[in-house]
């Protein structure tokens, strides 16, 4: 599966498609989680896997390091339950942090487009909803969002297994990895939200 994957990225680079697989395959694999269950590792394609960084950043990184010393000096198994609610306590710490790293780069984001609204940049869609594009300025990596009520040139309807919004009059598509060119309408810090509106309309 590991390896369809890779020659899937790799027969993609560089077409135009490129954006839009990478984005699926990212979004339709697994959240690391930690647990004394070996799973393997997938992107790796190893059955058995473990790992810590150096320099030790995390507990559980704290924890493999004790444990691998522990064995070579030939001591007994770890208890697996204390371990496991253990590996449970790190993996929801780790959740909560990457959702304040999340907001916090929400929040610098809407900052430095405070005093860029009105100006046009290229960007790609990063998101298709049933209330709007997400889009993804090239230049910077700002995202935000054109809601559907600024799409009034015809009716959309979202087709969420397709990844687009499809035009009923005109048939015009709007799909996840499409070039647009986009024009900053609202930076709203408070909400951490920055509003575009398309740039040719």
């Amino acid at each position: 599966m590991a390896k369809s994957i890779n020659k899937l990225l790799a027969d993609v680079e560089g077409h135009k498609e490129q954006k839009l697989i990478q984005t699926i395959a990212l979004r339709a694999m697994m959240k690391a989680k930690y647990s004394v269950h070996n799973i393997g590792h997938f992107g790796l394609a190893f059955d058995y896997y473990t790992h810590f960084t150096s320099p030790i950043r995390r507990y559980p990184d704290t924890l493999v390091h004790r444990l691998l010393t522990k064995y070579q000096s030939g001591g007994r198994s770890a208890n697996e339950k204390h371990y496991e609610e253990l590996c449970e306590h790190s993996s929801e710490m780790e959740q909560i942090a990457q959702n304040a790293e999340r907001d916090s780069i929400k929040y610098k984001m809407v900052e430095f487009m405070g005093d860029k609204l009105g100006e046009s940049f290229d960007a790609h869609i990063s998101g298709i909803t049933s209330y709007g594009i997400y889009a993804e300025i090239d230049e910077n990596h700002c995202e935000g969002m054109v809601p559907m009520r600024d799409l009034d040139d015809d009716y959309y309807d979202f087709d969420e297994k397709n990844f687009l919004l499809r035009g009923r009059r005109h048939h015009h598509k709007y799909q996840l990895g499409d070039p647009i060119r986009i024009k900053v309408a609202k930076a709203n810090l408070e909400k951490r939200q920055l509003d575009f509106t398309l740039a040719d309309q």
